[in-house]
């Protein structure tokens, strides 16, 4: 799992950023993403099963972040729009290679990117 971006994203409060991610060497069907700020536990951002065609958020999710997949690319993105200072954290992809364990449980994936530090400013 290669995630497209190296280094820190800086970005002003209200700005948007888009991650990118890359698997590739497995039978992966779902790519999740989740942050991890300093001091908290890591928290799922959203996710998507691109065999059954079906995305999931977070039951607290304010419709600022979307997750998407270009097939041709075999890559998924996060785009994340309306940024705060409290979304700034470490954001990381992760693939699994099964449909039917849950897609908000870090616990099922077994391949992760290098994670990207994210720098929301007010």
């Amino acid at each position: 799992v290669q995630q497209g971006e190296s280094g820190e994203r800086l970005v002003q409060a209200g700005g948007s950023l888009r991650l990118s991610c890359t698997a590739s060497g497995g039978t992966f069907t779902t790519m999740g993403w989740f942050r991890q700020a300093p001091g908290k536990e890591r928290v799922f951002v959203g996710g998507i099963n691109w065999v059954a065609d079906r995305r999931r958020y977070p039951d607290s999710r304010e419709g600022r972040f979307i997750v998407s997949r270009d097939n041709a690319k075999n890559t998924v993105y996060l785009q994340m729009n309306s940024l705060k200072p409290e979304d700034t954290a470490v954001y990381y992809c992760a693939a699994k290679q099964s449909q039917y364990s849950a897609m908000d449980d870090s616990t099922n994936y077994s391949d992760w990117g290098q994670g990207t530090q994210v720098t929301v400013s007010s």
